[in-house]
């Protein structure tokens, strides 16, 4: 074999194991991410959130329903889920099988495109366009996951101010309808959250620059969002390469500052579309997030990242 031959071989070997890497180890390597922010105001003790985003379930991934039931161990004083639970027209019981205990616990969420719509196949190129034209797949039944979310106790923030006390921390939050698809209407919760409260939390599914400017304004302290996938398929070295969104690439996930006072943190979810199985540099997650209060005179964010995995023995 020539020399050209051999290195034709080789990369076509590179890229099947790639392939093979992405789609059936990583993909299924689910990690959980505890971060330690200091958002509370000062004196407030501290509280505990699981954040949840992007799930995008299948009837037929137990290993993801399996990791997500494990989920409540961590017995969290606040479940955050901000959207995109489904992929499947049959995935509700599934989504609500797998959050299991978690939903007895106090929750809020959002929802995103894909609560409303299923994923259709599409040109990877068009993720490189932000504004590219949007194809909606089937309906999925939305209105069905959002019963059994509220049935249970979990408050739907969209569009809604909420108020509610965990674990002795006031919380007044608020969200909007996706904003990847234009649902979003900032005006319904617009103005300053209660000033009582120890937190003033914002939620949205799709972290747009035009939202979370609104929230900063009105003084929010920390908006929990998903949609970004992290990236999905990232460059060891460099990061994402697109954030399908309008935010930048640096801030495609984890915590971020926004304005002078508020923190964003972007989940790189769970899950992935069934048309785009595979994940390259950024393991599916889930996030803990103990928020403390605030120090005097302000101060960073203190970020604690441990891997907790669990890698697939067959494929889901």
């Amino acid at each position: 074999m020539s020399g050209t031959g051999r290195v034709a071989v080789g990369a076509a070997g590179a890229a099947a194991a790639g392939l093979l890497y992405s789609t059936v180890i990583e993909r299924n390597a689910f990690t959980l991410r505890h971060l330690t922010l200091p958002v509370l105001e000062p004196g407030s003790s501290p509280l505990r959130v699981l954040h949840l985003s992007d799930i995008h379930m299948l009837p037929r991934q137990v290993l993801k329903q399996s990791w997500i039931s494990g989920l409540e161990r961590l017995e969290p004083d606040l479940v955050v889920n901000t959207g995109d639970n489904l992929a499947h027209p049959g995935a509700v019981p599934a989504v609500v099988q797998a959050l299991g205990g978690l939903l007895s616990r106090p929750g809020l969420f959002v929802f995103g495109s894909n609560d409303y719509f299923g994923p259709t196949a599409k040109n990877p190129l068009k993720y490189f366009k932000t504004d590219h034209k949007r194809q909606h797949g089937e309906p999925l039944p939305w209105q069905d996951l959002r019963a059994a979310f509220t049935e249970r106790g979990w408050l739907d923030t969209t569009h809604t101010v909420r108020e509610l006390e965990v674990a002795g921390v006031r919380v007044a939050a608020a969200g909007v309808d996706d904003p990847h698809i234009g649902r979003d209407r900032y005006s319904t919760i617009a103005g300053r959250p209660n000033p009582l409260a120890q937190l003033r939390l914002g939620l949205t599914h799709s972290p747009e620059p035009r939202v979370l400017d609104e929230f900063a304004a009105d003084g929010y302290d920390l908006v929990l969002a998903g949609h970004t996938h992290g990236g999905q398929l990232c460059v060891p070295g460099y990061g994402a390469l697109v954030t399908n969104c309008h935010l930048d690439r640096s801030r495609v996930k984890g915590v971020s500052n926004w304005g002078s006072t508020m923190k964003l943190h972007v989940s790189a979810g769970l899950g992935t579309s069934p048309y785009a199985p595979a994940r390259f540099y950024c393991r599916p997650e889930a996030s803990l997030l103990t928020l403390t209060a605030t120090r005097s005179g302000g101060g960073d964010e203190d970020i604690v990242d441990q891997s907790l995995p669990q890698l697939a023995t067959t494929i889901s």
